[in-house]
């Protein structure tokens, strides 16, 4: 018999016309849950490192907290305290934790420079680091549901409302994810949401008193507030918590590990689509997010209506079977054909968001609604009255979330670099068949003691036996992302024409036949990104990533590889280490290979196929550079790297993919940048690659003036076509730079430089004059032109915000017009008195801007 007290039910009862209004607190706590956690996993990748390792580390802190905290306020918390005042009391110290951090993390930095590195004792370090940052904060994060489930009871029809409050909490979730993501983070900065966040935690303290002050809650008695209550004690004599509900367990866990690996899957598969910008990532995530909040709610109605929770709760997970088939299906097999040409456009991002957002919605709503909907019926299906609903909550809700962390972790570093999303889109069918038996065994052994309800009878075990047969079914049928998306991206259907189907291998590519297709040779999806090498008929080989070409062996794209290379080598009086970051076709690293002075290159590439898979493929072009003797290849992301190396080097050339791509304007930060200085030997050079396609001018001015914050001497090299602008350099040294045309010219004569004379010959550049030519401007004669840049910190990585807004712009040969509209001849930093001298004055005379 139940010995709950009949007080306790009586507040229950009167405090359920205050449940709408706890509603509202579940609101503004996943708000701002979900502020904090965009901040801070940001904050703590810009220390620990970009790659999927270290992700996957703050993943695990971040998940783990929120797990070990819904475990373990139900066993370290009486019953007898009210439960909104215990809610009140975690809604502060998250909203007190959230600031520490923020005021913490320069000296996390500090101290993780001096003791982080990499291999297995690194990954250790980052787990320390994200360790104590994270897991306070998530702990008490994670608390909040078992905490306010207390005012609730134990039954089918009461943790129904435990749904509502879960549906609550995504709902705010989803408002925080596009408030940070299309508003504070792009127009303010990391310490600004933070405050946010921080207020919100304070206000949704405040109102929980407030409602904790008008319900007056009786505990339950001792024997029961200690979680020993008869009901409880009943079900263990039975059986019923071993037999029945373990297997519930069980499969809200799977249904986890599915959920999170179906959304780094995805993620993955729609970033190469829509264009991998911070706002296509709020996008999906926000998708995702609808989905589970729709299915937390529609479960919680299901709930309370139905008396079989259990059966619902499987058929939930049989049916993510077919939804994520669906999923499949329109990733691989829709979107990609949709006929949009993002171009049409024009320079507004907003239609092209609202077709993102359409995308997401019918690619991957269905599975999510399913996922939500299992959290509430599982609740209901475990729920026995007189149970401690704290505990019921937690256990679910812990064994949901451990589910999640290996899903996360599994998909992301085994499945997706290992096997491809294909077969790990097979994986997530599979395991949401296995997780549909695993719940409804039970009532196949025709034991309702045991299972909790009537059996499925022998219909339902052939039903079971069917469901199996088809999901196997559409898991084989599974297609393969189409290589035009690796290559293309958002622009695939206005290539599809010109695409050659399948993979072949070089020597079958047809070679000067006069048309435009372009076929396939290599795609590879790696532990941090999906990667291709196509060639086109006419002979240009491409290394594609997130979605479009990022180096070529095209006249233009090796003209500026090797002026990044050896405008950097031929400025130092005789380099002998270099750094190079990011790997690609290996052109830019491969430019410093003929320079007699130089002994040790080290070239850093986050995605570990790059340099095995892909650079290889322009050996003539790179001349061999990932095979030569001087070369070391370091499988990192370069910030990380330059934290935590303590070797310093001549020259540091940066050639990062796109800063409109996610993660990359942590590459173009006043910290990073000063970490860059600090580790270049007296007289060193700096340089990086700049686009000026597919971006604006608020964009441009916050690269430079970011970069000349640190480097106030520093330089552009245009890389343009008579005027017509394209991309750039740009080139720093602590010192001022100063060039003696004739002495460089002599320099290239002698015999030792033969190599680089013949390198430079290949792309155009004839003598030193054709190379300083290239000269576009400096930071002295930009000033007024950059006075309203927008300056690139790690605590508003501003670029990332502007770039992906001027994703769609191409005002290049403005761009570069407004750069060159102040030119005047840079006396000091070009001297010489010969012909030579004269000459490069002359050339440069056409840097001149003709009128707009």
């Amino acid at each position: 018999m139940s010995t709950q007290n009949p007080n306790e039910t009586g507040d229950l009862l009167r405090s359920h016309r205050f449940l709408p209004a706890a509603l509202l607190l579940f609101l503004g706590s996943g708000c701002a849950a979900l502020i904090y956690e965009i901040v801070w996993l940001q904050l703590l990748q810009l220390v620990i490192g970009l790659t999927s390792v270290s992700l996957g580390v703050l993943l695990g802190a971040y998940m783990g907290g929120m797990c070990l905290g819904s475990y373990l306020l139900p066993r370290l918390v009486s019953r007898r305290h009210h439960p909104l005042l215990v809610y009140a009391v975690l809604e502060f110290g998250i909203g007190v934790i959230g600031i520490a951090i923020l005021f913490g993390m320069p000296w996390v930095a500090q101290i993780y420079t001096m003791v982080g590195g990499s291999g297995f004792g690194g990954i250790l370090v980052r787990c320390v680091v994200a360790g104590i940052c994270l897991v306070p904060p998530t702990l008490l994060m994670g608390a909040t549901l078992p905490a306010i489930s207390r005012w609730v009871e134990a039954t089918p029809q009461g943790v129904s409302w435990l749904g509502f409050f879960y549906g609550g909490n995504i709902a705010g979730a989803v408002f925080g994810c596009l408030l940070a993501g299309f508003y504070l983070l792009r127009v303010h900065d990391m310490a600004f949401a933070t405050y946010v966040a921080a207020g919100i935690n304070a206000t949704v303290t405040l109102i929980a008193l407030g409602l904790a002050s008008m319900t007056p809650f009786n505990g339950p008695p001792p024997e029961v507030a200690s979680g020993d209550g008869t009901n409880q004690k009943t079900a263990e004599a039975t059986g019923t918590t071993k037999n029945g509900l373990s297997p519930i367990y069980l499969g809200i866990a799977l249904s986890g590990l599915a959920a999170l690996g179906a959304e780094v899957v995805w993620t993955r598969l729609l970033a190469l689509m829509l264009g991998a910008t911070v706002y296509t990532f709020s996008i999906i995530l926000a998708v995702f997010l609808v989905g589970l909040g729709l299915g937390s709610s529609i479960g919680s109605v299901v709930a309370r209506m139905t008396a079989r929770p259990r059966l619902a709760l499987g058929m939930c997970q049989l049916l993510l079977a077919g939804a994520v088939a669906w999923s499949a299906c329109i990733i691989t097999q829709s979107l990609p054909n949709w006929p949009i040409n993002p171009q049409l456009a024009g320079t507004d991002p907003w239609p092209l968001f609202q077709l993102d957002l359409a995308g997401c919605l019918w690619a991957i709503l269905p599975a999510p609604i399913l996922w939500g909907a299992s959290f509430p019926l599982a609740l209901a299906a475990a729920a026995t009255k007189g149970k401690d609903p704290g505990r019921l909550v937690g256990g679910i809700y812990a064994a949901n979330t451990v589910g999640a962390i290996f899903g996360a972790l599994l998909f992301s570093l085994v499945l997706i670099p290992d096997f491809g999303t294909q077969n790990a889109q097979r994986v997530l069918i599979l395991l949401s068949v296995v997780s549909g038996i695993v719940i409804l065994a039970p009532m196949i052994w025709r034991k309702p003691a045991d299972a909790g309800e009537a059996p499925l009878g022998l219909a339902g075990i052939v039903t079971l036996f069917c469901v199996a047969a088809a999901a196997i079914f559409l898991a084989v049928n599974v297609e393969t992302i189409p290589w035009g998306v690796v290559a293309y991206g958002r622009f695939v259907a206005t290539y599809n024409g010109q695409l050659a189907p399948g993979i072949v291998k070089e020597e079958d590519v047809p070679k000067n036949t006069g048309t435009a297709t372009t076929y396939c040779e290599y795609v590879g999806e790696g532990l941090n990104g999906t990667v291709a090498v196509t060639m086109r008929t006419d002979g240009v080989r491409s290394f594609h990533s997130a979605g479009k070409v990022q180096a070529s062996n095209d006249p233009r794209d090796m003209r500026l590889q090797r002026l990044l290379g050896h405008i950097s080598a031929l400025a130092f009086p005789e380099p002998k280490k270099v750094l190079v970051v990011a790997c690609g076709a290996g052109v830019t690293a491969g430019s410093f290979i003929p320079h007699p002075s130089v002994n040790r290159i080290v070239i850093c590439d986050i995605e570990p196929l790059v340099p095995r898979d892909v650079t290889p493929r322009f050996a003539r072009e790179n001349y061999s550079v990932v095979d030569n003797k001087k070369v070391e290849i370091v499988r990192d992301d370069g910030r990380h790297f330059i934290r935590t190396t303590r070797e310093k080097f001549d020259v540091i050339t940066s050639d990062p993919i796109d800063p409109w791509v996610k993660g990359c304007a942590a590459l173009n930060t006043v910290e990073y940048y000063q970490m860059c200085k600090e580790h270049l030997n007296p007289g060193g050079v700096m340089s990086l690659w700049i686009p000026f396609y597919e971006s604006n001018q608020e964009t441009i001015k916050s690269v430079l003036a970011t970069f000349f914050k640190v480097f106030p001497n520093g330089v552009v090299w245009s890389n343009d076509e008579n005027g017509t602008g394209y991309d750039a350099v740009l080139f720093g040294q602590v010192e001022p730079t100063v060039i003696d045309v004739d002495k460089l010219q002599a320099r290239l004569d002698r015999p030792e430089y033969a190599d680089v004379r013949a390198s430079l010959d290949d792309v155009g550049f004839h003598s030193a004059v054709d190379l300083l030519a290239t000269y576009a401007a400096r930071a002295a004669d930009l000033g007024e032109w950059m006075k309203d840049a927008q300056i690139n910190t790690d605590r508003n990585l501003r670029l990332q915000y502007l770039a992906g807004m001027a994703l769609n712009n191409y005002e290049e040969t403005k761009i570069l017009n407004d750069i060159t509209r102040t030119y005047q001849f840079p006396r000091d930093l070009f001297i010489g008195n010969s012909e030579r001298s004269r000459l490069l004055e002359d050339r440069l005379k056409i840097r001149k801007t003709t009128p707009d």
